[in-house]
């Protein structure tokens, strides 16, 4: 029997039972395909919070990351255009961050239709310090295709932008954190505490220069 070619992606998978550690990723939905953008491309949900980082910690857990998204994920979005939301908000480096090894482990896995399909990567409360990571090493963990990909959205309203609200479910957390971050601004500069100790810090504003750019480019 012929083994299906490098970079495709086996619809076969889907049928693999999971592993403990996968079905903890499937209960918590971690990672949800929902919908389309108003570019009509299929959008991959992720939400950093959910992620069950204490539980998959190590190779271990490195490995049934790779093994759900190549049982569940991968499969669905077919090689076809698609986009991603990532929820930063109250993600902890502790509880609920898989590292930056195991993100680029993860990436340098990718089937290459899957890769290529990818359009837009949208960075949803983004911290301060992760702004300033991915500016200085993101070139060098990531490759060209994925940095320029990303795009950060440190306010709601302009994801909706590029969202159609029907189209993706939005933890209520994130919206009690994006409207806290509209009465409270110093938060935006990490000036403020939020009570949340976090991978990145807290969100970062987008002055009206930044704000212009990132239209722009999206």
């Amino acid at each position: 029997m012929m083994s299906a070619p490098l970079g495709t992606i086996n619809n076969s998978t889907m049928m693999t039972p999971l592993t403990d550690q996968e079905q903890l990723l499937e209960n918590l939905q971690v990672f949800k395909i929902q919908g389309r953008d108003k570019r009509g491309r299929r959008i991959l949900r992720i939400v950093g919070k959910f992620f069950p980082a204490r539980e998959l910690s190590g190779a271990v857990g490195e490995e049934a990351l790779k093994g759900y998204l190549e049982r569940r994920i991968f499969p669905e979005l077919g090689g076809r255009p698609f986009c991603v939301v990532y929820v930063h908000t109250y993600v902890q480096r502790s509880d609920n961050f898989p590292g930056v090894a195991a993100l680029r482990s993860v990436y340098e896995a990718l089937p290459a239709a899957v890769r290529e399909g990818l359009q837009a990567v949208y960075f949803v409360h983004p911290g301060l310090q992760s702004r300033l990571f991915f500016a200085t090493f993101g070139r060098f963990l990531f490759s060209a295709g994925l940095y320029g990909k990303l795009r950060y959205v440190s306010r709601l309203e302009f994801l909706w932008e590029h969202m159609r609200k029907g189209e993706i479910e939005i933890p209520e957390f994130v919206h009690d954190h994006d409207e806290e971050l509209e009465h409270r601004p110093l938060m935006d500069y990490g000036l403020e505490s939020d009570h949340h100790r976090r991978a990145f810090d807290a969100p970062a504003m987008d002055s009206a220069a930044s704000m212009y750019s990132l239209r722009c480019i999206s």
